[in-house]
């Protein structure tokens, strides 16, 4: 089976939790792709080529051939419907409802519990950076996720719906934000979290990133 030219921009650290999705997803899905990292810090992404390119001149941003799309969730949604079941992989469920719990969960992670990913980076989950005591506001967003991840995943399981779908790689990666830098978090949900980061897509880029700070 022929692959399209496909190349998926970075950031040059490897912390973006929003390529480690796309990067999952074009994994999970089987597709070659070039890798191209931008260095944030030297405002690569607001020099003209890139602003050229990424229509929001943020990481991640895929150029499938002539067609670049940025936001990770628009991205991974555009890869489902372009490389679809048999041939390839699914990301999402099949059935419609858990589909769109899949997208809503993925919105969330996206849009609010900014406490959480202020006061716990990414460099907690990929370098392993200290971190203070969660703020007030932290707590409250601690304790709104984890309750919201108990309502989700049913009791004995290990994926949100059945199977795997790239919201559990996003959610295991929220979790592992406040599991790595110490903070009670329910055991099932650390065992959650756990599991996912197994797969091999994941261990992938966690490579990808420990190479990085060598």
């Amino acid at each position: 089976m022929s692959h399209p030219d496909i190349t998926l921009y970075s950031d040059s650290h490897f912390f973006s939790p929003y390529v480690m999705s796309v990067y999952v997803a074009l994994k999970e899905k089987g597709l070659r792709f070039e890798l191209e990292p931008v260095d944030l810090a030297e405002h690569e992404n607001q020099q003209e080529a890139y602003a050229e390119l990424s229509l929001t001149r943020r990481v991640p941003t895929l150029l499938h051939e002539n067609f670049s799309l940025s936001e990770s969730s628009a991205i991974t949604e555009y890869l489902d419907e372009v490389f679809t079941a048999p041939d390839f992989a699914s990301l999402y469920p099949h059935d419609k409802q858990k589909r769109a719990k899949a997208r809503e969960i993925q919105a969330w992670l996206r849009s609010d519990l900014m406490p959480i990913r202020q006061e716990r980076s990414t460099e907690v989950v990929f370098a392993g950076l200290k971190s203070p005591a969660l703020s007030e506001e932290g707590v409250y967003a601690a304790a709104k996720l984890i309750a919201g991840v108990e309502r989700l995943l049913l009791e004995g399981h290990q994926n949100l719906f059945g199977e795997w779908c790239i919201a559990d790689t996003d959610l295991a990666l929220m979790l592992n934000r406040l599991i790595m830098a110490g903070d009670a978090v329910p055991e099932r949900l650390v065992e959650y979290a756990h599991f996912q980061w197994q797969r091999a897509s994941v261990c992938q880029w966690l490579a990808l990133s420990a190479a990085k700070r060598r």
